[in-house]
């Protein structure tokens, strides 16, 4: 069960300034995720808590960069039924644990994120950009990092998944701007266009319409600059009414 792994030693290993002996960590990590076929979510939540504070106690930058990138490295070696869970445990914990996020720590956590969303794209582009996988993907997302109406969720968290969305689909596909690929593209954007449509705060509808806006994707979808900057204007147009209810 997760909950052996969260207990175990290789977790706390996995920080340790000793490369054998993370390496060792990962190995043993990596080998007992791949041998799951199903994981509870609150055994994934628990793994999840352990791997957080681990990541928590690396202290120097390079450590962390690198526990980081293993860690990212993990969806790869899961079996398919496991992945989208476990991506989802992710959010939920990085969600959950934001508010105590120090600021001394914060840059290691949006490089985790960075890693997470990356790791989540590779994992698409793997499945092809299956419909139902990205599917099941924007459910994540509308539910957790880029939510439109749970005022709960951390804007932080909103902000900086919007602000390396389109970077790290730009490095795992190359040919988005394909006739065949516009489809799929539409798609895993939708949670973008969701929460540009539906925030509940103005200015994470701003920052949704301003990834929107990105030059790369508009090149992507073959979309003229001034029907973006249009829609732009029309936002910050609009005369601010206080927040919604």
């Amino acid at each position: 069960m997760a909950t052996d792994a969260q207990n175990s030693p290789f977790i706390k290993h996995l920080a340790s300034s000793d490369k054998k002996t993370r390496d060792q960590a990962l190995t043993s990590l990596r080998a007992f995720l791949s041998a799951q076929t199903e994981i509870s979510e609150l055994d994934l939540l628990k793994l999840w808590k352990g791997l957080f504070y681990c990541l928590w106690m690396q202290d120097k930058p390079k450590l962390q960069n690198r526990l980081s990138s293993d860690l990212a490295s993990l969806p790869a070696t899961l079996r398919p039924v496991v992945v989208l869970p476990f991506l989802r445990a992710f959010f939920l914990t990085i969600a959950r644990e934001w508010i105590n996020i120090e600021a001394l720590r914060l840059d290691k956590y949006l490089f985790l994120i960075r890693q997470y969303v990356n790791a989540s794209f590779k994992y698409l582009a793997r499945e092809k950009w299956n419909e139902d996988m990205v599917k099941q993907w924007n459910g994540i997302m509308e539910e957790i990092p880029l939510n439109a109406t749970e005022t709960k969720l951390p804007n932080g968290l909103r902000y900086h998944v919007l602000d390396i969305w389109v970077d790290e689909l730009e490095k795992v596909e190359e040919g988005w701007a394909k006739e065949e690929m516009r489809e799929a593209l539409g798609r895993v954007m939708e949670p973008v266009e969701k929460l540009a449509k539906d925030g509940r705060l103005k200015v994470v509808r701003t920052a949704a319409k301003e990834c929107l806006a990105d030059e790369r994707l508009q090149a992507w979808r073959g979309e003229a600059q001034d029907e973006v900057d249009e829609e732009m204007s029309d936002e910050k147009d609009e005369e601010w009414g206080g927040f919604d209810d």
